[in-house]
């Protein structure tokens, strides 16, 4: 038994994305705090770290339905489902401002460049404009023809500023002339908009999809991305501006890179998303989900080094003690070979222990940070031909965690060769003792229901590649065949035809 050879760990490519800086960069969150909210008549302010609100507005006599702060977050601005739109001091708890002028909800409200000026749109399908010291209505515009639901204004000019409706339109207004400049078709209803801090490009949301439009060449269409599966509701924009966030009710967030419009990066959360934001520098990405769940990540610290003291290492002289030492005619050189450690695992399998090697790989340890060394003792198992002997005469505990390995990596096709083999011997031992216990019994119908799927699966694709071939057979250029014809001569020919 001295010349046992250690199973060879077969190394599976991993299926998934590739590891990016924005991969790196968007993972550097630490698992995020999540705080049950409900749509109320107040408005919760909270601090970085903490659980409980560190302010609270509460004056208002309906839903609050949206917020925003101004530039210098002094000042904070929220549109209740009466219409009303009230201002408030963030030292403070009563309105400085109350703004009443929309007959239905308000679902956008925002702070103008100059700061001294409010938008608001509501479900009365119209757009106001509000002068902040006068408390007054400047202008009122009735071009939309549905519920207007999102809208922004430019942070360089602060006459304009952009709505979006279920009109499925995008206007942009200028206050300098009391109607919209642009006006643009988006064939969706319009859950959101955004416009970039050069004033240059204007994003908007709705249904699948996200467009990109160039305000500069008067609203044309640049691009139109269709990345999610169900409908996009929020936009965000990364503070450096190179990253654009969308979150949708698909329960993902995607994250595209400004310069391609390619995804770079994606989110998933427990339920579908209804807003998101992210905090100065990205240090902060929030996000609010239809089951009443605030989730917020906050980006991991850069850990400090600790300041020991320096060990002192040996002298350079050291090192190159010996170094040029040239060989004698006398000398005797003596290799001292390094001895190889088996693992637990190949110890058990040099000692014919086969149930007791899969039980070592079988741990949650392995299991979970390496199963490709789990599925590699089920394939040796199986070369041997004991693999039906490991996984006889287990008990219940025992089975479960084979079932729940069994589950977990079925589906994977770096595994999957293997796990179904497997699986299938389970299948044939255990099945005269099933009824005796419902965990398990539940376990195996799961099973049995991965391996039909796995195999229906394989069918398919095989039947797939039979007509994939096929379809490249008949794309390929034919040979050319060689046919006899009668020359004028009357003597045979021998011509060659190409088809």
């Amino acid at each position: 038994m001295a010349g046992y050879k250690p199973v060879a760990i077969q190394t599976y490519p991993i299926l998934g994305e590739k590891i990016t800086q924005d991969t790196l960069y968007w993972n550097n969150y630490k698992p995020p705090y999540n705080y049950a909210v409900t749509a109320s008549s107040r408005i919760h302010i909270y601090g970085r770290y903490s659980q409980e609100p560190i302010k609270t507005f509460s004056r208002f006599k309906d839903t609050a339905y949206c917020a925003t702060f101004r530039q210098d977050g002094r000042l904070l601005v929220a549109g209740s489902e009466d219409g009303g739109v009230q201002l408030f001091d963030i030292t403070g708890r009563a309105p400085l401002r109350h703004f009443e002028g929309h007959t239905k909800a308000v679902h956008t409200v925002d702070f103008t460049a100059d700061k001294y000026h409010v938008v608001s749109g509501a479900d009365d399908y119209t757009v106001k404009l509000w002068d902040i010291p006068n408390s007054k209505e400047i202008l009122t515009f009735k071009e939309h023809s549905d519920y207007v639901r999102c809208g922004c204004a430019s942070k360089l000019n602060p006459d304009l500023f952009v709505t979006g409706s279920y009109d499925h339109t995008l206007k942009m207004f200028d206050a300098r002339t009391n109607k919209s400049v642009i006006s643009v078709e988006h064939g969706q209803p319009v859950e959101s908009v955004l416009l970039f801090p050069s004033g240059g490009l204007l994003v908007s949301a709705g249904g699948r999809y996200v467009k990109i439009w160039d305000v500069l060449k008067g609203g044309q269409l640049l691009v139109s991305l269709k990345n999610h599966h169900k409908t996009v509701t929020c936009l965000y924009l990364s503070s450096s501006g190179q990253r654009l966030l969308s979150g949708s009710l698909d329960r993902k967030v995607k994250i595209y890179s400004t310069t391609s419009y390619k995804v770079v990066h994606s989110f998933d959360y427990a339920a579908s998303i209804l807003s998101l934001a992210l905090a100065h520098e990205d240090e902060t990405i929030v996000v609010g989900m239809t089951n009443g769940i605030l989730s917020v990540k906050h980006r991991k610290s850069e850990a400090k080094k600790d300041s020991l003291p320096r060990r002192r290492r040996p002298a350079y002289r050291t090192f190159i003690k010996g170094k040029n030492y040239m060989k004698q005619r006398d000398d005797i050189l003596i290799n001292r070979p390094s001895k190889k450690h088996l693992e637990l695992y190949d110890r058990d399998l040099k000692n014919f222990r086969v149930s007791k090697a899969l039980d070592r790989v079988l741990e949650p340890s392995c299991t979970i940070k390496t199963p490709e060394i789990t599925v590699s003792i089920i394939k040796e198992l199986n070369r041997r031909g004991v693999l039906a002997n490991a996984l006889a005469g287990r008990d219940e505990k025992e089975i479960s965690r084979v079932l729940n390995f069994l589950i977990r990596n079925l589906s994977q096709p770096r595994f999957a060769p293997v796990l179904i083999n497997a699986a299938e011997i389970i299948i044939d031992i255990y099945l005269p003792v099933i009824g005796q216990s419902p965990v398990v019994d539940k376990k195996f119908l799961l099973l049995q229901g991965l391996v039909e799927k796995e195999i229906d699966y394989q069918r398919e694709l095989l039947e797939t590649l039979g007509m994939m071939d096929m379809l490249f057979a008949t794309m390929t250029r034919k040979e050319s065949t060689s046919v006899w014809q009668h020359a004028s001569d009357g003597f045979l020919e021998n011509k060659k035809v190409e088809s």
